[in-house]
């Protein structure tokens, strides 16, 4: 007998499901809060922490470039979500769109993709706002473990003025080139990313609790997101220097990737992890 992979859903099947399911999910998310849902999650770890590291390393000025392609990337397949989400308007997401159109095997693949993606990103952030929350608190005199502050496994090594980093090949060589041996300096091994852990549980446990209640903190969380970026646009503006602006494109230094235009396509690259989330609305 064979076996058929692929097999899709008739969108009338899909809808009539989704109106006898009595349990599924409520429709209680108004427009303004799909519209903060979306600001919400691109304003975050990706926009604050990779900006730099993509122009320090891939793009230089011409990160604004990358910016543009990624941003027009984003848009394009944010039109194919509004247009398969005014099709089939029932919830599901790109596993539902695809077992409409692709079939079943390929909307199971997806499905775990999306899951993998949110699984990466949602890693990815909050071991960012563990960084942040380390370092806010040791202004204020509160010091976590550092073996609490860091993935399972992690070797650490406390650094002369920079503090504790996590040891790699690159970090080595670069204390080599000072003359400075890495093995005289303290380590530590990481037992767990406490603060990580617990930003997740506590974003967790809001979830749970509900989805207006959440869509109601992400509200506030972007009114002060938001305010701290045009507040820092309008401080920073005093001290830009236009002459760092120059060369606005870096002459690519003969490796593929490390600035000239194939560093903006990198660039472009990095930073499209900046917009994640807008898939989500």
């Amino acid at each position: 007998m064979a076996i058929n992979l692929f097999p899709t859903k008739p969108l009338g099947d899909l809808l009539t499901e989704a109106k006898e399911n009595k349990a599924g999910l409520k429709k209680t998310l108004t427009g303004l809060n799909l519209t903060t849902l979306g600001i919400g999650a691109i304003i975050g770890a990706g926009i604050f922490v990779l900006t730099g590291q993509a122009a320090a390393q891939y793009a230089g000025p011409a990160i604004v470039i990358s910016f543009i392609i990624s941003g027009l990337a984003c848009a394009f397949a944010g039109l194919c979500y509004a247009e398969f989400a005014s099709m089939i308007p029932i919830s599901g997401s790109a596993y539902t769109y695809s077992y409409a159109t692709l079939g079943e095997f390929l909307a199971w693949i997806i499905g775990w993709d999306l899951i993998l993606e949110y699984l990466f990103a949602a890693s990815t952030v909050s071991v960012g706002w563990s960084g942040y929350v380390v370092s806010f608190l040791k202004d204020f005199g509160i010091f976590i473990p550092t073996a609490l502050t860091a993935a399972t496994g992690s070797v650490l090594v406390e650094v002369p003025k920079l503090g504790w980093q996590e040891l790699t090949k690159n970090l080595t060589a670069g204390l080599s080139a000072q003359g400075i041996n890495v093995d005289t300096l303290p380590h530590v091994t990481a037992i767990i990313n406490l603060p990580a852990m617990f930003i997740i549980a506590a974003l967790t446990i809001l979830l749970v609790i509900g989805i207006r209640e959440s869509a109601n903190f992400n509200n506030i969380m972007v009114i002060v997101k938001v305010a701290v970026i045009i507040l820092f646009i309008a401080i920073g503006i005093a001290f830009v220097q236009a002459g760092n602006w120059h060369p606005f494109i870096p002459k690519n230094t003969g490796e593929w990737g490390h600035f000239g235009w194939s560093g903006i396509l990198r660039g472009a690259g990095v930073i499209f992890f900046a917009y994640i989330g807008f898939d989500a609305v």
